[in-house]
């Protein structure tokens, strides 16, 4: 049987293209916004949600640019180089490009024009993403602490030192430290490790630019709206 998803809503988030996005939900602190598609901006359809700590967002990877799916993958956690089934990983690259996160619900508001608004942290969404459903997060039954994990022990943490030399002054107090986590988790791809390379990070707004040396990660530049801070 096939599946017609309606897509409810879309999530507003500081990460405006892939690279960068935290390789899965709650490891950067970064806040996003849940904004209802105008048919299911109805009050009564999030009634009682407040009640709850955590959300399941499922959702669409809307920007693969492909339509294949490929039987193995070469998740990051094995350095890129290795291959697995993709039913073992939560790769984008499968039959149906849906994703799945378990987010922090921070808050449920209620917009006059928007209708109701869903703020939550950590996240892994590119900005605009379509959310096909939202689900409570229930522990007694989504949670099991003992469970194995296979090849991805363990939740990654931060790999690289962030030297910014102030640069990252220039980003509003709030984005500050999703951006820092996100930049200490190493956003490159695995198979790369030029330290004279140069890359690009969009956030909130800002395009920063930093290079890798061995374990530091340098901030070169944060650019806003055609201003600049050099470092």
């Amino acid at each position: 049987m096939d599946l017609n998803l309606k897509q409810i809503a879309h999530i507003e988030t500081p990460f405006t293209t892939k690279f960068g996005v935290p390789r899965q939900a709650g490891l950067a602190v970064s806040t996003g916004r849940v904004v209802f598609e105008p048919q299911f901006r109805v009050a009564e359809a999030v009634r009682g949600l407040e009640g709850f700590d955590y959300v399941w967002l499922l959702w669409g990877f809307h920007l693969n640019g492909h339509t294949d799916w490929t039987p193995t993958v070469r998740p990051p956690r094995l350095g890129g180089n290795k291959r697995v089934g993709v039913f073992a990983t939560r790769s984008p690259y499968r039959p149906n490009a849906v994703g799945l996160s378990s987010v922090r619900l921070r808050s449920v508001s209620f917009d006059p024009q928007h209708g109701p608004l869903l703020t939550v942290e950590g996240a892994d969404l590119v900005d605009g993403t379509p959310i096909y459903d939202i689900k409570p997060y229930l522990p007694y039954a989504d949670s099991h602490p003992d469970a194995r994990s296979g090849f991805a022990v363990g939740a990654p943490g931060a790999v690289l030192k962030v030297v910014d030399g102030g640069c990252l002054d220039a980003v509003p107090s709030a984005l500050r430290d999703g951006l820092r986590q996100s930049l200490a988790q190493d956003p490159r791809p695995h198979y790369q490790d030029d330290p004279t390379r140069v890359y690009a990070m969009l956030f909130g707004g800002f395009e920063v630019r930093f290079r890798v040396d061995g374990d530091v990660l340098e901030v070169l530049s944060a650019v806003a709206k055609k201003e600049a801070v050099e470092c």
